[in-house]
């Protein structure tokens, strides 16, 4: 399934910006060298490697992987174009989160950070040894530009949270910046979130002459690992290993970047990506189509070893993908027209016929966590819930029903039980069954749902989901794209139903409001849905002004019972492991982090593998 670039929205996602303490000052400062949402940071100050890491692994070689489409940009953080894969290599943050330690972010570019015990301000002190890719130095100044670029001319998201949570930044010496927050909202997460922005070059930036919220090839600067190294404009794209990198002694890159490059080949279908697979153009692949990897894998290379097919556990909530509703849509408006869509969806009958049965279902946006709503709400949910009820924000009945769950179909691809029960829902909701047979409103209109996709793949799944919505008298169709039309599409909100992800975290943060809140509605990329929810805003605040655990737990999954309730997508599937199959010439840590596959960050390449691999041609 196609990602998004990475962005603010996935560190804001991940929020996890209070706790342990290397140490106080006379006047209550916290200074540490890193910071943890809750209890004490598991790596000590003088911490010499991530514990997941080979310390000792090899540098060289090459991992190659593939991507969806093409790209016409190399600037992630602009609306204009589309960027690149893994075009958000080459910047770094103040903090950075680890694969194995929840709510946990220690310090890359600074040394230590200090602030309160209530979190109104954060200070940052650099490294005075850090310098961007062109061998400038890193300063406060930047990381001051940085910021303010963002807040100004960066993408909405990135606009809406740091103006409403973040009073400003002042630079107080050559390495030394301070983020005051404002009065009256949550400061749990705010040091981290200030704290994993990522770091320009100013004097680069004012030298190119391009404006930041402009579409370039050109990438900005910053003081990564990873230069760019080469690139054949929406088809291929190859990122470098610095030799200069500053950060070769940093305990953070001990074992990790580890390959000379890293090449991304686009293709414009899967089943041609797989083809240049087993034909060894690229090496490594993350297979998210079930039913290649129950039956695909019988070529010469997998027989003859050349090729590793292994699964690998993955600790990390379900991403959440599905087919999401635009709300902003007049036929959508309707939970009960929502609810009847969902119904005609038969995921036991996808699964079993064109999965051979390697999914499970999605029912939470907190799925594969224990943050995931069960069954009718505990003491503690109810405690969250009935202010909300009470002044008329929740129906009662959240109180005491069990928290909505994806529906079950039967062995047949269209579920009659299901089509009685949708009919039922959109009879109630002023949908009826015309001479045509299509379902039209009071005002005559049909009740229209596009299924707008840009993937080959997917056509398996949406026609059969599509003939079902017909037999229920839904005029449903399914209109494919090429991907920069669905990325504009998209990012107008210029569609009915798209398939995507809800990536939600252990420890969610601001990032919430970037998928859920009001304010975004109508700005983010990432509030696809355009949720509008007074109900869904308040339990937003309750998550972000949790203090403890226990606090957290019930706050979370009110919102999630809430948000299932509302019924803005219809969920997918899921599997609680990586399928991976790569050449034989690449190594992990045995056994993995429980957050992160890692095989850009911390595997490495074996030399004697590849050699083996080219002399028997099975590899060019």
């Amino acid at each position: 399934m196609r990602r998004r670039p990475v962005s603010l929205a996935l560190a804001l996602a991940a929020a996890t910006a209070l706790g342990s303490a290397a140490g106080a000052s006379e006047e209550g400062v916290i200074v540490a060298h890193g910071i943890k949402t809750f209890g004490e940071l598991d790596l000590p100050a003088d911490f010499a490697h991530l514990r997941y890491v080979n310390p000792d692994a090899p540098k060289g070689g090459e991992m190659s992987i593939w991507a969806f489409g093409g790209f016409d940009s190399m600037h992630p953080y602009s609306v204009k174009g589309r960027g690149g894969a893994l075009s958000t290599i080459f910047f770094e943050t103040l903090l950075e989160g680890t694969a194995d330690e929840v709510g946990a972010a220690y310090c890359l570019v600074c040394t230590t950070l200090e602030y309160p015990e209530d979190r109104s301000w954060v200070v940052f002190n650099l490294r005075d040894d850090v310098t961007f890719s062109d061998g400038t130095p890193l300063t406060a100044d930047d990381v001051l530009f940085s910021y303010e670029i963002l807040l100004a001319k960066g993408l909405t998201d990135f606009r809406t949270v740091l103006s409403q949570q973040v009073e400003g930044a002042t630079v107080e010496g050559p390495h030394r910046i301070r983020f005051d927050f404002r009065d009256g909202v949550p400061t749990r997460d705010l040091p981290e979130t200030v704290g994993t922005l990522p770091i320009f070059s100013r004097a680069s930036y004012t030298a190119r002459g391009v404006d930041f919220d402009d579409s370039t090839l050109v990438p900005l600067t910053g003081s990564g690992p990873y230069v760019l190294d080469r690139m054949d404009v929406g088809k291929t794209l190859v990122y470098r290993r610095n030799p200069a990198h500053w950060g070769w002694d940093h305990p953070m890159y001990q074992g990790r970047a580890n390959f000379d490059t890293i090449r991304v080949e686009y293709y414009a279908d899967y089943d041609a990506a797989f083809e240049g697979f087993k034909a060894g153009s690229y090496h490594f692949r993350n297979e998210a189509r079930a039913a290649l990897w129950a039956t695909g894998y019988d070529f010469p290379a997998v027989a003859a070893g050349h090729v590793r097919k292994v699964a690998l556990p993955d600790g990390n909530i379900a991403t959440g993908q599905s087919f999401i509703f635009n709300l902003r849509r007049e036929q959508f408006r309707d939970v009960r027209v929502r609810e009847a869509i969902g119904l005609m969806f038969n995921f036991e009958w996808s699964n079993e016929t064109l999965f051979n049965g390697l999914y499970a279902r999605i029912n939470s946006f907190w799925e594969n966590s224990p943050l995931a709503a069960a069954g009718p709400p505990g003491e503690a949910e109810r405690a969250i819930l009935e202010p909300l009820v009470a002044e008329g924000l929740l129906p009662a009945t959240i109180l005491t029903e069990p928290a909505v769950m994806a529906p079950t179909s039967g062995a047949r691809q269209l579920d009659r039980g299901n089509l009685r029960a949708a009919g039922a829902l959109l009879d109630a909701a002023g949908w009826a069954v015309g001479s045509d047979g299509l379902r039209r409103n009071a005002a005559g209109r049909t009740l229209r749902v596009e299924f707008l996709s840009d993937s080959p793949s997917f056509d398996r799944i949406i026609n059969p989901y599509v003939d079902n919505l017909r037999t229920l008298g839904v005029d449903a169709v399914q209109t494919r794209v090429d991907s920069a039309q669905q990325e504009f599409r998209e990012r107008n909100y210029d569609f009915d139903v798209v398939t995507h992800n809800f990536p939600m975290s252990y420890i969610p943060g601001a990032g919430l409001k970037q998928y859920f809140g009001s304010e975004t509605a109508d700005v983010s990329v990432f509030n696809l849905p355009g949720l509008r929810d007074a109900a869904v805003d308040r339990l937003i605040e309750v998550v972000l002004a949790a203090r403890t655990p226990e606090e957290l737990a019930p706050a979370v999954q009110a919102l999630d019972r809430v948000l299932r309730s509302l019924r803005i997508w219809v969920p997918q599937w899921f599997k609680n492991v990586h399928t991976v199959a790569y050449y034989d010439m690449y190594e992990h840590p045995d056994p993995l982090p429980p957050f992160a596959l890692g095989n850009l960050d911390f595997w490495w390449w074996n030399a004697a593998g590849e050699a083996a691999l080219r002399a028997a041609g099975a590899i060019r």
